[in-house]
């Protein structure tokens, strides 16, 4: 690395994330998860799982379980209806984001509600030394699209940091036990924008990592679709991602991530600072 502002990307292509289509589920996965397995790919700092999931209408995972994990949706499009053994049940739309902190353990369902698939980001992450095994807790929050327009919107950090609320609902970012901060934004053509990351006191370099959404079709191969370029600050933008692309981010003490949208259409991405 050549300074302490630069930015080492690493480019993570669409047509290189484990995929399935089972009908009901078509899925992409970041790292490893279910069949899929890459020694390469297994979990980036505290995240985990970044899986991409498209459920059928009236179709998806019925009740399973899960524990000692941060297990968190972001919902794209569509409906997705929630059930868990802590007696939630709702339905989530474009903009909700539900956290589920599974410690001793909980069971859930998620299925696409009404007509039309769900279109959702499920992520994964694993919590804080001490915390894997807390008292389950659920929270759901909203985003709207003029919230993240042109701008990181913040909407997942730390339970222990002064940016939440531990109310179930509220506004503000989702409650994570985990050293997990999550922006989503929505670009518009020809807008860059500039993240200065949260301070670290870690003398090595932060970890990131940045997801551009899918959202013109289930496309396995080579990405298609909006154009956003990525790079530090300083020197500006030196990867193009396209839907479904990635990047690991190694991220200098003082740098900055620069974005620019390079299309024709509004880009949604997902950043993850994994410290």
């Amino acid at each position: 690395m050549s300074s302490s502002r630069s930015i080492e990307i690493i480019p993570r292509k669409n047509a290189e994330r484990g995929h399935a289509d089972h009908g009901w589920l078509k899925t992409f996965h970041t790292f490893s998860f279910a069949n899929y397995h890459d020694s390469e790919h297994e979990s980036f700092g505290s995240l985990r799982v970044l899986n991409e999931d498209r459920v059928a209408s009236r179709t998806g995972f019925g009740t399973h379980s899960h524990r000692e994990y941060e297990i968190f949706s972001y919902v794209i499009s569509g409906a997705l209806e929630h059930q868990d053994s802590m007696g939630n049940t709702e339905i989530l739309s474009r903009g909700a984001l539900q956290m589920t902190s599974t410690g001793t353990g909980i069971s859930h369902s998620e299925k696409a509600h009404g007509s039309q698939e769900v279109h959702f980001c499920q992520i994964w992450a694993s919590p804080r030394p001490g915390e894997g095994r807390g008292k389950p807790a659920y929270f759901t929050r909203h985003f709207t699209d003029e919230e993240k327009r042109n701008q990181f919107r913040l909407i997942v950090a730390p339970s222990d940091s002064s940016e939440v609320s531990l109310d179930r609902e509220d506004e503000g970012p989702a409650p994570i036990r985990s050293q997990l901060r999550v922006y989503a934004s929505l670009v518009d053509p020809g807008v860059s924008l500039v993240h200065a990351f949260y301070s670290s006191h870690s003398p090595e370099r932060r970890k990131a990592y940045i997801h551009v959404v899918q959202k013109s079709g289930y496309n396995p191969g080579n990405a298609k679709g909006v154009r956003l370029r990525v790079g530090a600050q300083i020197e500006g933008p030196i990867i193009e991602l396209r839907e479904g692309d990635g990047s690991y981010l190694l991220v200098g003490k003082d740098a900055e991530l620069k974005v620019e949208n390079a299309g024709e259409g509004a880009v949604e991405f997902l950043l993850f600072d994994v410290e």
